[in-house]
């Protein structure tokens, strides 16, 4: 049986290209969010070519593959972050790599989902559940339109036994993800000639007083260390990032009414969203009282997740890993939000584990390795069938 899923696998590896070559070429970027309904459009229809039937959940698409209630969902985000350059949306193949903006992060995960669930439908096997083919937006900025909104509907995860996305992990699994809170904090003053500048107050000043004290609170921070492995060790703390982006005044002469700045705080897995986002919007509040206004927007907040590596889910995952590629994977927290945490978060086991790089993803050379995409389809499918013939 396994050895006809790998030959089944292989077998489709020309489509499997094609389809990853189709969906790099459609410019979903996001933000700000372009091109959702032609992405839509083609992955409905491709699935629809190869018999299945999606339904399609606002801008998500789902899909499901056997019979039963009990589900091992395959999902992942057709949404990329923005190119570099245009030409990223022509996707070309050099040598054994497939280049192009999505082709790492993740569409070329996409298409191995979708022919992984074809190869264990194409076995025709007796199984107890089904494959859940989930296709979601924005990925990229924490899945307001994509798998939040499936939460709300009562749709994410439901009758799940698992679920595995196709993250650019490099080989590694991922089971584990930090949290996010993002803020956009802008500090008010009041504007006046720099002649006459003790009749304003400093916006930019102010923007630098809150940012010391919030150093503070940094240091304190990053002492916190995950039990989670991740590399390298330094990597392991807490974060607090203060000023990633930062913008103020109208001119060289005029005293500033109003500075703003970022704050990227990442919690580790041990770290609880709720209590992290109040002590750090208290501590903005306390310090800016009777010392100007000060607004506080929420740019993005996502939990943190971890799940155990020897879960069913883990244990053939791995397995199934080492049998396709002959490398016994290791498991590490991503530096990032994942959407696994959506599932983890309803008591499923999940876990990233994609044919893409890390390394590459996001940047101006963005590939991945054509292998990898056919080795990443066969180990889904390998999973699934150990999944779904087991109670």
């Amino acid at each position: 049986m396994r050895a006809a899923i790998l030959e089944t696998v292989r077998a489709d590896r020309a489509p499997m290209v094609e389809l990853t070559r189709q969906l790099i070429a459609i410019p979903s970027e996001n933000p700000p969010g372009n091109h959702y309904p032609e992405a839509l459009q083609l992955i409905c229809q491709h699935l629809k070519q190869l018999g299945f039937e999606p339904e399609v959940k606002g801008d998500c698409v789902l899909c499901f593959v056997g019979q039963g209630e009990r589900t091992l969902y395959f999902s992942g985000h057709y949404d990329v972050v923005p190119a570099q350059s245009p030409t990223q949306f022509q996707p070309v193949t050099r040598g054994k790599n497939l280049f192009g903006r999505g082709s790492s992060d993740m569409k070329s995960g996409l298409a191995a989902m979708i022919y992984a669930a074809k190869a264990v439908r194409d076995q025709g096997m007796k199984l107890n559940g089904r494959i859940g083919l989930v296709f979601v937006p924005d990925e990229e900025n924490a899945g307001p339109r994509g798998s939040r909104y499936l939460e709300q509907r009562g749709l994410l995860g439901k009758h799940g036994i698992g679920m595995l996305t196709p993250e650019p992990t490099g080989g590694v699994v991922w089971n584990a993800n930090r949290g996010a809170i993002t803020l956009k904090v802008t500090v008010k003053g009041k504007p006046a000639h720099v002649g006459r500048q003790f009749e304003g107050v400093n916006a930019f000043e102010g923007m630098m007083s809150l940012a010391q004290e919030l150093s503070e609170l940094k240091k304190e921070v990053e002492t916190r260390a995950t039990g989670f492995r991740i590399q390298p060790r330094q990597a392991r703390t807490s974060i607090l990032m203060l000023g990633g982006l930062t913008a103020g005044g109208d001119n060289f002469n005029v005293v500033p009414d109003s500075c703003w700045f970022t704050i990227d705080r990442r919690i580790n897995p041990e770290e609880d969203l709720n209590t992290e986002k109040e002590r750090l919007i208290s501590l903005i509040s306390q310090k800016r009282k009777g010392r100007g206004a000060v607004e506080i927007e929420i740019l993005q907040e996502g939990k943190s997740a971890g799940v155990d590596a020897d879960t069913p889910l883990g244990a053939a995952l791995a397995q199934n890993i080492e049998l396709v590629t002959k490398i016994s994977p290791r498991l590490e927290m991503c530096p990032g939000l994942l959407e696994t945490r959506f599932y983890a978060d309803r008591g499923l086991a999940a876990y990233a584990y994609g044919p893409g790089l890390l390394t590459v993803s996001h940047g101006p050379k963005e590939f991945v390795p054509i292998e990898n995409v056919v080795n990443c389809s066969a180990v889904y499918a390998l999973t699934a069938i150990d999944l779904l013939t087991k109670r």
